[in-house]
């Protein structure tokens, strides 16, 4: 326990054989959960969880599992892996539920920091920012500078956080309210699964917050192709920012955003596209005059459509500026009413969810009375795509 709130941590793991029970053995003892989720690894990461974990459940003297051993049959990539623990920690009724990769590049001893802007009910999901460094940006290679900048401008436009940095960072925590809430089973699966959950929150309206803190980089080697993530996570991004603009300005309620986006997309794209094409070889038929005239018609629509843009991205922004918190404890902007805030003793809780297979209650369990299913990924936790 930690003040007084229930802690699980998840641990994605996929080929860290040479890691994974480092990271195991450093989780802070006040976390009362740990689930550790290998993803169908080809080398001996789940015999080393599997192993790690009987070494420190013993020291419980038995009374209950607090690493719990989770496997995929079939690789579902690092977001399957965090859902898996996800679902498992919604089940067992878990207030605050963080995540550390199991390459070893989270620091523990920053956990709480993660945690207090749950607890407190100012945030609900905190992720961590590396980016806030100059020499962190500086250790950088010119490509990977590029592939960071971009994707944190395409997820701001995308998610509605504007004030949000380094979404690809793996160190977050999220509250009990928001597993409840957003619908994990259609979450990407990927390693655009922390973009796409960003999207998912603001359309719940749920409040964030960055955690910077310091980059732990050791022998580990990132197997992300940015040549080719990149351009596979922007149009995820692009078809999430379409839902997000449908959901919060048409659906739940009508805002002249949408109408701004597209008539600013239409006029600048048909604009530009209308100015090429009078330099198009073939059209000597147009006089000089005509063509001037046409492209000064199209620079006009490409001002106007610059302009409906403009005015598009200010009221997103204004409609979500509340919605980013500051790790010292203060919003970016005015509060929200009082019947939007999370905190966690203002939620409502969410039915008991059932499950098919026997369960167990466990007296010394700090879930006192909480169901627990099978610690393996059957059912709901593994799996095929």
């Amino acid at each position: 326990m930690y003040r007084n709130s229930s802690v699980a941590v998840v641990v994605p793991a996929y080929n860290e054989a040479s890691f994974i029970a480092d990271v195991l053995r450093d989780v802070p003892e006040y976390v009362d959960r740990i689930y550790a989720v290998d993803d169908c690894s080809t080398d001996d990461t789940r015999r080393e969880i599997e192993r790690t974990a009987a070494d420190l459940n013993a020291r419980t003297g038995g009374s209950f599992d607090r690493v719990v051993a989770l496997a995929h049959e079939e690789n579902r990539g690092v977001g399957g892996a965090i859902k898996t623990g996800y679902e498992r920690a919604r089940d067992d009724d878990v207030d605050v539920t963080a995540v550390m990769a199991g390459d070893g590049q989270m620091d523990p001893d920053e956990l709480e920091r993660f945690l207090d802007p749950i607890i407190d009910g100012r945030a609900d999901y905190t992720k961590g920012n590396r980016l806030w460094r100059r020499d962190h940006w500086e250790s950088m290679s010119g490509w990977r500078q590029f592939g960071n900048r971009l994707l944190t401008l395409l997820t701001r436009i995308a998610s509605g956080y504007w004030e949000m940095s380094d979404p690809q960072n793996g160190y977050t925590a999220i509250s009990k309210h928001a597993l409840e809430t957003v619908p994990l089973e259609d979450l990407y699966e990927d390693y655009g699964f922390a973009n796409d959950l960003l999207v998912h929150l603001n359309v719940n309206d749920l409040r964030i917050a960055d955690v910077p803190h310091e980059a732990v980089y050791g022998d580990e080697e990132s197997d992300i192709a940015y040549a080719s993530f990149v351009p596979q996570l922007s149009v995820l991004l692009l078809r999430d920012f379409c839902w997000r603009l449908k959901t919060n300005y048409l659906v739940l309620n009508f805002h002249p955003t949408v109408l701004c986006y597209v008539l600013g997309v239409v006029g600048t794209v048909s604009s530009a596209a209308r100015a090429l094409a009078t330099f198009r070889p073939g059209r000597e038929s147009v006089t000089r005059s005509g063509a001037h005239s046409e492209r000064f018609l199209s620079f006009a629509v490409f001002l106007l459509g610059s302009l409906f843009l403009v005015l598009a991205l200010v009221f997103d922004m204004e409609q979500n500026e509340n919605l980013v918190v500051r790790t010292d404890g203060s919003v970016r902007s005015d509060d929200r009413s009082e019947d939007q805030h999370t905190s966690e003793d203002t939620h409502e809780r969410a039915p008991e969810r059932g499950r098919e297979n026997a369960t167990e209650r466990v007296d010394d369990d700090p879930f006192l009375g909480r169901e627990h299913g099978p610690t393996d990924a059957s059912g709901r936790h593994g799996g095929g795509r």
